[in-house]
């Protein structure tokens, strides 16, 4: 058994490649599907979003097993493997483990410790736990992912802090006002910076919007984005006087708000403050205007330092994010080696039960005029020392099982006690998969278990 992780992302495809591999929502369970038929391959998930397309695969042989889902990958999105190769990357067993943590956590994300990816991640394990495409290693595997990407955001809070310009303003906005769901937004200018900050600005309960422009038409299609109302460039100086939040970003060569400009609009509204946001190069405000009272003015520097101070933040909690899923992982393989000790055990007790019955068959025949109370007596006593005689070597395989030559205990374990008969695949008792914890999983576990390869 091996695990293999094939994709391609931001960092490796460029986006005309990445699209060809892109996987519609209504076709994932297909895909799933299509997959987990294909030869070699015992279990997979697919994780899907705009930056990543991941194959993710249990598999029943290492040296052809990346072949066998690049094979698919051919088929079901009709692409030359000649041409997507490039762009592929593979990790196979332990890398494989690794990157789907490190994914889950956000830290191989565009943005660093990004929380949306977790999210991402849990809804295609359930997909793939509802279509019956994953078995014991994935239902541990990726249930221990999600739980350990949650520790990283709740306990090193990696998501936390902004770490775009347009998100540090709204957080600096949140300072002074807590909520902006009751403020009224006037955003200065229709590009992409204005865009993007409005739409967190709506994200986080702004409703009163309204969007000033040069050009009148493209003012009135950004409002329409969010429910907000556009107005022309030269009802600025009112349209100021009303605004809690300023946000500027043109393309003018010099300021477009003067320090004045801000005075008169607080003539009317002392005790209400303004929070002002330049995101533009050449600055559209005047810097004068800090001086103004009650008015809190940030400027394209004052953001980025802020951002780069969070994101310096993210990098070293990302520090001990990767160790703790090294920990992870240890207690991964940990689990891992020790489901091999299951069926090793219950042979032995299945060969030691056959011995039993075999001995009290042959007693019956040389001693028939033994009573029924005797024979019962002599079938618990026999049965009770065969037990006895059992229970150190079961505890002592099961506590070498998980060691790191477990497999070589099992092995000599095997050997000692005559076990091959039993272990072969046709008497081999499967054991029952370990329950999924219901916070993370609302599907029931499906599939066998495999013994370490």
């Amino acid at each position: 058994m091996h695990i293999v992780a094939i994709g391609l992302n931001y960092r490796t495809a460029p986006v005309e490649v990445r699209e060809r591999f892109a996987v519609a929502q209504e076709r994932l369970a297909q895909a799933l599907r299509e997959m987990k038929s294909w030869k070699s391959i015992l279990e997979c998930v697919i994780v899907a979003t705009c930056n990543r397309t991941e194959l993710y695969a249990v598999v029943d042989r290492d040296n052809r097993c990346p072949k066998h889902v690049r094979d698919f990958m051919e088929a079901w999105f009709g692409v030359s493997k000649d041409t997507f190769s490039p762009y592929l990357y593979t990790y196979e067993d332990d890398e494989a483990k690794r990157h789907l943590f490190r994914v889950a956590c956000g830290l191989d994300s565009m943005v660093l410790g990004e929380t949306q990816i977790l999210g991402q991640v849990r809804d295609a394990f359930l997909l793939a736990q509802q279509e019956r495409t994953t078995g014991t290693i994935f239902n541990k595997l990726f249930l221990q992912a999600i739980t350990v990407a949650k520790r990283a955001h709740s306990d090193y809070g990696i998501g936390e802090n902004a770490v775009s310009v347009s998100y540090a303003a709204i957080e600096l906005g949140k300072r002074i006002f807590g909520s902006y769901r009751s403020k009224r937004v006037l955003i200065v200018g229709a590009g992409k910076m204005s865009e993007l900050t409005v739409k967190h600005l709506h994200a986080n309960g702004a409703e009163r919007i309204a969007v000033t422009n040069r050009t009148l038409e493209r003012a009135e299609e950004l409002a329409s984005k969010f429910g907000g109302r556009a107005y022309p460039f030269d009802r600025l100086p009112a349209l100021l006087a009303e605004a809690d939040v300023v946000i500027s970003s043109t393309g003018s060569s010099q300021a477009i708000l003067t320090r004045s400009d801000v005075e008169a609009a607080m003539k009317d509204r002392p005790s209400r403050p303004m929070f002002m946001i330049d995101i533009a190069v050449p600055r559209d405000l005047d810097p004068d205007i800090h001086a103004v009272q009650n008015v809190y003015l940030y400027d394209i520097d004052d953001l980025e330092g802020i951002v780069e101070a969070n994101l310096e933040h993210r990098k070293q909690q990302s520090i001990q994010i990767e160790a703790m899923i090294e920990d992870e992982l240890a207690a991964f393989d940990q689990w891992y080696r020790s489901l091999g000790v299951g069926p090793v055990i219950g042979a032995l007790q299945e060969k030691a039960a056959s011995i039993h019955r075999e001995t009290m068959d042959s007693l019956r025949n040389k001693l028939p005029d033994l009573s029924e109370r005797e024979l019962k007596i002599i079938h618990k006593l026999t049965k009770s020392m065969m037990n006895q005689m059992m229970h150190d070597p079961i505890q002592r395989v099961k506590e070498m099982a998980p060691e790191r030559r477990g497999d070589e205990a099992l092995e000599y374990f095997t050997k000692l006690f005559a076990l091959e008969e039993q272990l072969k695949p046709s008497a081999k008792p499967q054991a029952k998969p370990e329950p999924a914890e219901a916070s993370d999983a609302r599907l029931p576990l499906t599939q066998g278990t495999y013994a370490p390869a």
